[in-house]
């Protein structure tokens, strides 16, 4: 099953935004012949481009998907207008867009819309770009390289702050001898039954931690824990540097 997302200039994040349709499809060709297959599964628009309007994008993804090129249509990070609008032309299938138990707020109206029109979820930084494993803490140093250095929400400060989040979680995951990733992870998947979560690693082991993560159970009783002690804490620190804002839309 491969996913493969268009929207950005030259397929970088800082270029812009860049929905053209005469773009799509140079990035639908592109991805075809460097991924060697007849067809791509999911095709995502990265972020919503202001400067297209949303049914043309989806017209020219229903387009693709008439030539044999695409099999379904996904949004990444859009609005609930967006979506609506875009699926009006061509049926949504998928939409990618942060959710964890530190940013919530896709289940104000995003969630609901999405069991309204029968579109599955697909969460990403399930795991809060690592904080919710347990293994960063306020004295971790990140490698100059690493995004999370400008994100605000990862200074020294707001990790000391925010704490309290993973701790909950590895008092639980204590108690159910698994890890603090899985429990988040389970979390997850025991709010909806389309949602599919998609952490990201870079090792063999992580992975398959993470995939081991779909045996936890979770009764009530533990969602209700989850909840009502998270409902405690006020998550510090946005998740975006301000540059970077414009490109969620939220």
């Amino acid at each position: 099953m491969i996913a493969t997302k268009f929207g950005f200039k030259d397929g970088i994040p800082t270029n812009g935004l860049d929905s053209r349709p005469e773009r799509i499809r140079e990035v639908a060709d592109a991805a075809l012949k460097r991924l060697r297959t007849g067809v791509i599964d999911l095709f995502y628009q990265h972020r919503v481009d202001p400067n297209v309007p949303v049914e043309d994008v989806a017209g020219t993804v229903k387009d693709l998907i008439g030539q044999g090129k695409v099999k379904h249509f996904g949004m990444s990070e859009a609005g609930s207008e967006s979506i609506r609008r875009a699926h009006s032309v061509q049926p949504v299938a998928a939409l990618q867009s942060e959710y964890s138990l530190w940013w919530r707020e896709p289940e104000n109206e995003i969630l609901p819309l999405l069991e309204e029109l029968g579109i599955g979820f697909v969460p990403f930084s399930p795991l809060g770009k690592g904080f919710l494993t347990g293994a960063i803490t306020e004295n971790t140093a990140f490698d100059t390289t690493d995004f999370r250095n400008i994100v605000p929400r990862f200074s020294a400060e707001n990790r000391k702050v925010n704490q309290p989040l993973a701790e909950v979680l590895g008092r639980l995951a204590t108690q159910k001898n698994v890890t603090n990733a899985q429990i988040a992870l389970a979390w997850l998947l025991a709010q909806k039954p389309w949602i599919v979560p998609i952490p990201g690693t870079t090792k063999l082991h992580r992975l398959e931690e993470n995939v081991s993560a779909a045996a936890v159970e979770l009764s009530s009783e533990d969602l209700c824990t989850i909840n009502e002690a998270v409902s405690k804490i006020t998550v510090q620190g946005a998740r975006y540097p301000e540059r970077l804002q414009q490109l969620t839309g939220r």
